[in-house]
């Protein structure tokens, strides 16, 4: 699908995660041991033929330009199309982002692609977007939106986007999701388009100066275009929170979740670190647990997630907790629903216990 531009806008609302965000974008905040979020959506488009990709990004983006590189792990290294990073917008893209897309139009205009797919890092699946294409130029729409029916809306993707859609699959209407109902049509915030359009959404925005963000501006078009619907049946986590970050993460626990996300439309890609394997010791235990290279493990390890080079000492126990890389948790340790971020220490003997509802987040050096 050469014909497609890719942009991933990283206009997340990160107000509810900053315990994570406060020095990265969310988009680099690692995810299940080896990964960062932003590796599931560039792998995404890529599995699905997409060759030119434009990241929208904001400040505080060393973590997420240091991991994406080049874009080499993706296949995105090319003299032609390949992968483009626009870092340097004046405006907050959480509350505008068509001066940021108008700022760069060059780089839409120039591009070859005739159609545009939009999309956000916070949304955690495995998409083939090859069957939205087809059925986005077969359908003859203005613009296609992905979204998912759920039935957990009153515990989960608490203040995403709400498609009301009739009988035929057109959107009516787009509302906020409050957590008063169970179900749901959450809307994943991908948009298939032709570029031209793109292009009069932006200008048309910035003339009015009605709209500062470019899905404000869709949504606020549905009687004027025909914007309709495709619904996604895979499974889906939006990280727009701590609680729903644990959540995701602790969901890849489940066997049936892992491959469906890492390997049912093609596998996620990530930058490669050329760890050493982890170290195992007679004394370790590790139950229902991924480990990722590089860790020494000398402990007790139940229902956790642990990234690159963890050193769990001797008489250690740790159970429901997600451990960032290069962190060292001391002997006789206990932690129980924590979230440790890179390079946090924990000395010997300490008792560390988050409550199940909101886990405890200990920031590097905060436990001396």
């Amino acid at each position: 699908m050469k014909n497609y531009l890719g942009i991933i806008n990283l206009d997340e609302n990160d107000s509810r995660i900053t315990e994570l965000t406060r020095t990265r974008p969310l988009a680099s905040i690692p995810f299940a041991g080896r990964y960062r979020i932003i590796d599931f959506i560039l792998s995404n488009m890529t599995n699905s033929g997409i060759e030119n990709i434009g990241i929208f990004t904001k400040n505080k983006s060393r973590s997420l330009i240091d991991h994406i590189s080049n874009g080499r792990p993706w296949d995105l290294h090319r003299k032609r199309n390949g992968l483009r990073v626009f870092n340097f917008g004046d405006d907050d893209p959480i509350y505008d982002d068509v001066h940021n897309f108008a700022d760069n139009l060059e780089f839409f205009k120039y591009s070859k692609q005739e159609y545009v797919i939009l999309a956000p890092s916070y949304m955690i699946c495995n998409i083939n977007f090859r069957e939205i294409m087809n059925f986005h130029e077969k359908s003859n729409n203005d613009i296609t939106v992905v979204y998912k029916k759920v039935n957990t809306a009153d515990k989960c993707f608490i203040d995403c986007d709400v498609l009301n859609i009739n009988e035929y699959g057109r959107v009516e209407s787009v509302g906020e999701n409050i957590g008063c109902a169970k179900e749901a049509n959450i809307c994943m915030e991908m948009f298939l388009l032709r570029k031209d359009l793109f292009i009069e959404l932006i200008y048309d925005s910035i003339r009015t100066g009605r709209n500062t963000k470019l899905k404000k501006s869709i949504y606020k078009s549905l009687d004027k275009l025909k914007v309709y619907s495709y619904e996604f049946t895979g499974y889906l986590s939006c990280v727009n929170s701590l609680q729903s970050y644990y959540k995701a993460n602790m969901d890849l626990l489940n066997v049936r979740v892992n491959t469906e996300l890492f390997y049912d439309n093609g596998p996620i890609y990530t930058k490669s670190k050329d760890e050493s394997p982890t170290k195992y010791t007679k004394e370790s235990q590790v139950t229902n647990s991924i480990i990722a290279n590089g860790c020494y493990i000398e402990g007790h390890i139940e229902n956790c997630i642990i990234s690159r080079r963890v050193n769990i000492n001797k008489g250690a126990y740790v159970k429901d907790c997600i451990i960032l890389q290069n962190c060292i948790i001391g002997p006789n340790a206990r932690l129980t629903n924590i979230i440790a971020d890179k390079g946090a220490y924990i000395p010997k003997a300490q008792d560390l216990r988050g409550p199940e509802s909101f886990p405890l987040v200990l920031e590097k050096q905060s436990i001396l």
